[in-house]
């Protein structure tokens, strides 16, 4: 029941366009899907619970941000986002007022736009559905086959690409540590920043589909008492909006954050496991080779 009720609290696709809006001027008008997302959470007030109702059954993607998706691809065709190839959205415009918009207006101009390439005999559902999977398709698919694939490697395994994903991204000296049983640190390694100043990082590999909660950031830093480090959490999951909270909470020493779409992108952009193939589209100018 408490399920059922939750699922009825779930605000719709349309119902973000707006605070998504709203997301990206707070951050200055530009931002990655993560942090669009994680203001959007809090403007739009979507409890935890709602947060962790996952899209289909292998809970590789949370239904809000697979809705969020839809919202980003709606502004995009509406032309008030644009996106880069480096994954960060943002305005077309810097004096756009969320305020002044109006979320049905959008919805209705983009199903009109479509509705010539829908052939007669599909539904205007259909139609809908199919302009929000082109964004989906895009940016969350391969991230969920990804994830899929990490869910299944030895524990070993993932804390070795985690090793390598921080040799690969500048850190040294990074070693695996998970056996030893230290307190929850998986490893420790040292960055260098512009090739002056060095941190130690002690960081925590967690091999998991559901959210990591505020406990265990606060039991990871417990293993950080007395060391002069930083700490670095990495997760196939997602993490709460407590755990969140907690991770950058006054007066206690930060902890950065890794979740699983993070973490997608960082073996993208270092080809870790992942491939990207550019492929070829040939059109044919008709109107041309006609007027010959």
């Amino acid at each position: 029941m408490a399920r059922k009720k939750a699922n009825s609290d779930l605000p719709s696709f349309d119902e973000l366009i707006i605070p998504t809006v709203k997301a990206l001027k707070e951050l200055g008008g530009s931002g990655t899907i993560e942090e669009i997302n994680s203001k959007v959470y809090v403007i739009a007030k979507i409890s935890d619970d709602i947060l962790q109702i996952p899209h289909g059954d292998d809970g590789t993607t949370m239904e809000v941000d697979y809705r969020l998706a839809w919202s980003r691809t709606y502004l995009k065709k509406f032309g008030l986002l644009e996106n880069s190839s480096r994954g960060i959205w943002a305005l077309t415009k810097s004096n756009i007022d969320p305020d002044k918009l109006d979320y049905i207006d959008i919805v209705r101009t983009i199903r009109e736009q479509a509705k010539p390439t829908v052939p007669k005999n599909k539904t205007t559902k259909a139609t809908e559905h199919e302009i929000a999977e082109e964004e989906v398709n895009d940016t969350e698919q391969w991230k969920e086959n990804l994830l899929n694939v990490l869910y299944k490697i030895k524990p070993d395994a993932f804390e070795r690409l985690s090793q390598r994903l921080l040799r690969e991204s500048g850190f040294f000296q990074v070693e695996v540590t998970g056996k030893s049983g230290d307190g929850g640190i998986d490893g420790k390694g040292i960055v260098r920043v512009n090739g002056l100043l060095s941190f130690y990082v002690i960081f925590q590999c967690k091999r998991y589909k559901g959210s990591v909660g505020s406990k265990d950031i606060r039991e990871f830093r417990g293993a950080m008492i007395g060391r002069e480090v930083k700490g670095l959490f990495i997760t196939t999951g997602t993490f709460t909006k407590d755990a969140i909270k907690e991770a950058v909470r006054d007066g206690a020493p930060p902890i950065d954050l890794m979740d699983g779409n993070l973490l997608c992108d960082k073996l993208k952009e270092l080809k870790l496991g992942v491939d990207v193939k550019l492929t070829e589209t040939v059109e044919i100018k008709n109107d041309w080779l006609n007027n010959l």
